[in-house]
């Protein structure tokens, strides 16, 4: 398919920009008649920021899946629509053409009706990297139930968090899960989860890993029987539900500066437009191209650029179940070679914990068909913008740095691929339709380059937070309540003398760890409730693999402790139990006092 709104040079990407500025109705407007809709929009944009209210494309109705699967039937329903490499490189890897997945995701859509599922209900899909992530994802949206998929790694506790918060009805999981030299138990963490839960009605388990499960009568049900039922009812069509441009399409949980996990919400139609236009734009993709976006879809990350992007404009996405390091440090690189990637898309981290193995292993690994690099999650360092460049890259390739939250839905600020300039470490110019502005603590805008201050948004992008799942005075405080009709990112951010932005970091309470949000009151509470500790302080530290390392202050009761090791390791086996091994301290220091 052809992108009328792919910006092909520099001035394009200005009088895009002035555009979007000047006009930002009639330019999204033009945009959305793009897509596929059942009924066309009433208004573009109707919006205020004290509220917060936003509405886009009012009055449209649409289903996405008929914009990532149905619409590209016809003309490309043979091409791959996502490519699957395993955990093991010996197992064999999966290719599912837009046809064959249009199909399954039809198949589990009846899957999750025949058991009740509806327009509206929330799904929580707690899964390993496969396929079969991607299949049931698709499927909530095609029958307009909102899904809320939760990270492999989070604790039972914290997923319990998660259920309880999104009132979910139904859980899609897997018996287990591959990553690297571990085998997850996905469903035992399950298991523990629903302990005194009363208002899970169904668990759905896709068969994944052969590991011995409990199966709870009525409750637990496996995912091939269900399927097989759908297939002895004959019929597999399931139409897409008609969904208002408005309606949430699904909730994903970030850490916080507060202690309690918050929903984000993404409407409907504005995301999807958003996910596909930066992902057409910053890549500058063209029909044909292999896609790879490393993360994993428990992230905003995967959301947009493994599933809801990439489909959405009828490209080629790799899905990835391992992790870079498995079996050895080559693993990417072998991808890559083997089908033949043009993009790659990854995070500072794993760029950097590679760089640790330095470059012989990239020896016998033809990486001649990469046209375009991309990094997300956290701003890169120099040192890894030219290791990547030089070693991955063969510079000439360009990088393009994307900056953007869960919140925002897709990209925000970003240079565009061979059509805007770059420079290491900045994210450089902002989308079109991304309105910035720098404050200071005062909220005074701060004027001209070569200036930094708090970063902030003055007007509304379709892919933006609608609410905070069941609590929208939080998402008021959290982002609307710093500076008047202003989004407040809680980055700091510094504009150089040639208008390029770079983020300089966090400037609230959460740390970037890895590319991950972690709230340090929701670290401090896990620290707190283990026996023996009175009270803890988490801050930040430069890291040279994560970014951001975190230091954790602890003040012990005066009771005796065996040995000050132990008590850290149990320390993090707690906060391992109630968050999840991602948000261990890489130090602990025992004081008497806090800083």
């Amino acid at each position: 398919m052809s992108f009328p709104y792919q910006i092909k040079s520099f001035e394009d990407y200005k009088a895009s920009y002035k555009k979007s500025v000047d006009q930002p109705e009639v330019f999204w407007g033009e945009i959305a008649d793009n897509f596929a809709w059942k009924k066309k929009w009433d208004k573009v944009l109707e919006w205020n920021f004290t509220e917060p209210k936003i509405e886009w494309f009012k009055g449209g109705k649409l289903n996405i899946t008929e914009n990532c699967l149905d619409r590209h039937l016809e003309l490309s329903g043979d091409v791959p629509a996502i490519i699957w490499e395993a955990n093991n490189p010996t197992e064999k890897s999966r290719t599912l053409t837009y046809k064959e997945l249009h199909f399954k995701v039809m198949q589990f859509a009846n899957v999750l009706k025949n058991n009740g599922v509806q327009k509206g209900d929330r799904v929580c899909i707690y899964m390993g990297m496969i396929p079969e992530l991607a299949i049931a994802t698709l499927a909530c949206a095609r029958i307009g139930a909102i899904h809320s998929i939760i990270f492999g790694g989070f604790s039972a506790q914290a997923i319990a968090d998660r259920l309880d918060d999104a009132k979910a009805e139904f859980i899609i999981t897997a018996d287990g899960a591959f990553r690297g030299a571990k085998d997850i138990p996905l469903k035992s963490v399950v298991d523990d989860v629903l302990i005194g839960n009363h208002t899970v009605k169904k668990v759905i388990v896709y068969t994944r890993t052969r590991v011995p499960i409990s199966m709870i009568k009525d409750r637990d049900i496996w995912w091939e029987d269900e399927v097989e039922k759908v297939e002895a009812q004959g019929n597999p069509f399931c139409p897409a539900e008609s969904m208002d441009s408005e309606d949430p399409l699904f909730i994903l949980y970030t850490s916080g500066s507060t202690g309690k996990p918050k929903g984000v919400v993404h409407s409907t139609a504005g995301y999807m437009i958003w996910a596909n236009y930066t992902f057409v734009n910053v890549f500058q993709y063209r029909p044909g191209q292999v896609h790879f976006c490393t993360a994993d879809i428990g992230w905003i990350t995967g959301h947009s650029y493994i599933i809801y992007g990439p489909l959405s404009s009828g490209a080629t996405s790799l899905m990835f179940e391992g992790v870079p390091t498995y079996p050895d440090a080559g693993r990417f690189w072998d991808i890559v070679d083997k089908f033949k990637v043009n993009i790659l898309y990854t995070a500072p981290t794993a760029i950097r914990s590679l760089m640790a193995f330095g470059t012989d292993i990239l020896k016998d690994k033809n990486l001649s068909s990469l046209e375009v690099l991309g990094t997300v999650g956290e701003p890169i360092n120099e040192e890894a913008w030219h290791w990547y460049n030089k070693n991955i890259g063969k510079e000439k390739c360009p990088i393009v740095d994307t900056w953007w939250q869960t919140e925002t839905g897709a990209a925000m600020i970003s240079n565009m691929a061979n059509v805007t300039p770059s420079k290491p470490t900045y994210a450089t110019l902002p989308m079109p339709g991304v309105q910035l502005a720098l404050r200071d603590e005062q909220g005074n805008i701060i004027e001209g380059n070569g200036v930094s201050g708090n970063l902030c948004i003055t007007f509304p992008w379709p892919g933006m937070i609608r609410t905070t799942y069941g609590d929208h005075e939080r998402c008021k405080q959290t982002y609307f309540s710093t500076y008047e009709n202003n989004y407040f990112t809680g980055d700091g951010c510094l504009r150089d003398e040639e208008g390029m932005y770079r983020i300089t970091g966090r400037v609230d309470d959460v740390l970037n760890v890895s590319g991950h949000r972690i709230g340090t009151a929701e670290l401090e509470n896990a620290i707190n409730m283990h026996t023996g500790v009175i009270e803890s302080a988490i801050v930040g530290y430069p890291h040279d693999l994560k970014g951001q390392g975190i230091y954790a202050y602890v003040i012990l009761d005066g009771v005796h402790h065996e040995s000050e090791e132990l008590t850290r390791k149990d320390i993090l086996q707690t906060i391992t139990r109630i968050i999840g091994a991602i948000a261990k301290p890489d130090k602990i220091q025992f004081v008497s006092g806090l800083p």
